[in-house]
């Protein structure tokens, strides 16, 4: 990637993380929503610090305020506890941004031989840093989502707008499945540039044959589960699972609302019918578990997840994306905030795999069985707080994005995970089962 396109990736993603806070009065970006969620402004400094921290001062430059990195690190500050820390206000916040972008555009133009560092080899750097203000916008949607509706029509929140007017595709089915033969195919890459260091190596695994959904479990099938009782049968759940419900105390996913046997959803603090085609989203691992149980079925392998999204039987090469090579569009996935929620299963027919399974990028991160861990061969780069510290601690894999991931995120290897309780986040799942 050219030092252009690099410098025109860095303004869209600032300019995602501005547009989407723009509406915002400083009460309210200051405001800590939800123990589980940093208050905005922290993610906001958070981005600029790791910008300092990464195209700065790692590339020689003197960095802006060094005296606030304990501030704004994610390890030394859980996020219940940054309500509590003496934070940047917004303006000084974006002050500090800008300082920040101009330094790091400074070092961009005195990097030398692009090979020379495996840092700021094909300008890995600043893919990682790219990505990074991507993943925090997400974060940010996220907590504005859980403002409270009451606050937020007190402090006269607006729901966050589009950045795209673009409403792609057609209703579909869902329900049908796809078969994926047994064999073997290549998981991980090593010569994608954008790819983090969990997503390397790649190396072949042999995966028995299985069944997966050919699109994600929608809202109808799984309000299906709600009203056959799904959540007072501990039948569907694991043992941890039901101990969990319980002390929950839930009844639905997150931001389901009951009134008179109707059924709505809470969105951006607009109660709107559920639309019953639509992925499911806001379940947890647990609930999604569950859901898959009751209808005879479980959560795919993260390794049968990525053979069905990335692996072509015909070429024996896997793809980028699932339906090739080529970047998303409108027209293959629900990516990018173009709207504020999934799209219909089966609108998006273009955008599936080399095998028939669609929507496998965007609209819902999809939960797999899998626990995070790292490849056979795992290497920690540039530091180890990205991935290895989350390794083997009981976090789930999430695969494929969401209808608020950008498509720099969203390629077949790239993997997410959390915890198996959370369920703020645009996560959904898909069924498989053995052949």
């Amino acid at each position: 990637m050219s030092t252009e396109l690099i410098v025109a990736e860095l303004e869209r993603a600032r300019h995602r993380t501005l547009t989407l806070l723009e509406p915002y009065d400083d009460d309210l970006l200051g405001t800590q929503h939800s123990p589980l969620m940093s208050p905005l402004v922290w993610d906001l400094a958070h981005v600029g610090n790791y910008e300092d921290l990464w195209l700065v001062r790692a590339l020689g430059g003197p960095g802006v305020r060094p005296d606030i990195d304990d501030l704004y690190d994610a390890f030394r500050h859980p996020r219940a506890s940054r309500r509590a820390l003496e934070l940047l206000r917004p303006a000084p916040t974006r002050r500090y941004l800008a300082e920040v972008r101009a330094q790091a555009l400074d070092r961009l133009g005195d990097l030398g031989e692009p090979d020379a560092d495996p840092l700021t080899r094909d300008h890995f750097v600043h893919r990682m840093v790219i990505e990074h203000e991507h993943q925090h916008a997400e974060t940010m949607l996220a907590t504005i989502q859980l403002i409270d509706p009451a606050t937020g029509a007190r402090l006269g929140v607006r729901p966050p707008a589009p950045l795209d007017g673009i409403a792609p595709g057609e209703s579909g089915i869902g329900g049908r499945e796809v078969l994926v033969e047994g064999g073997v195919f290549v998981m991980g890459v090593d010569d994608d540039p954008w790819a983090l260091d969990n997503e390397r190596p790649s190396r072949e695994i042999d995966v028995a044959p299985f069944w997966i959904d050919a699109t994600p479990v929608d809202n109808r099938t799984y309000l299906a589960f709600v009203s056959a009782g799904g959540y007072d049968d501990a039948r569907w759940w694991s043992p941890q699972g039901w101990q969990w419900r319980h002390e929950a105390n839930l009844s639905a996913p997150e931001f389901w609302s009951q009134d008179r046997g109707q059924w709505s959803v809470w969105r951006f603090g607009c109660l709107v019918p559920i639309a019953l085609d639509e992925p499911v989203q806001h379940v947890c691992w647990y609930e999604a578990d569950a859901c898959a149980r009751w209808l005879g079925k479980r959560l795919p392998t993260e390794t049968e997840w990525e053979k069905a999204a990335a692996w072509d039987p015909v070429t024996s090469r896997r793809r980028r994306f699932p339906w090739g090579d080529s970047g998303p569009d409108a027209t293959r996935a629900n990516l990018g905030q173009v709207r504020l929620g999934p799209v219909a299963v089966g609108a998006l027919p273009d955008g599936a795999s080399a095998l028939g399974i669609e929507q496998l990028v965007g609209d819902v991160w999809e939960w797999t069985s899998s626990t995070f861990a790292g490849h056979p061969g795992y290497r920690s780069f540039p530091y180890r707080e990205y991935s290895e510290v989350f390794f083997d601690q009981g976090y789930k894999v999430l695969r494929g994005g969401s209808w608020a991931t950008d498509p720099t995120v969203a390629r077949s290897s790239f993997r997410n995970w959390d915890l198996p309780v959370r369920r703020q986040i645009f996560a959904g799942f898909r069924c498989a089962r053995d052949a």
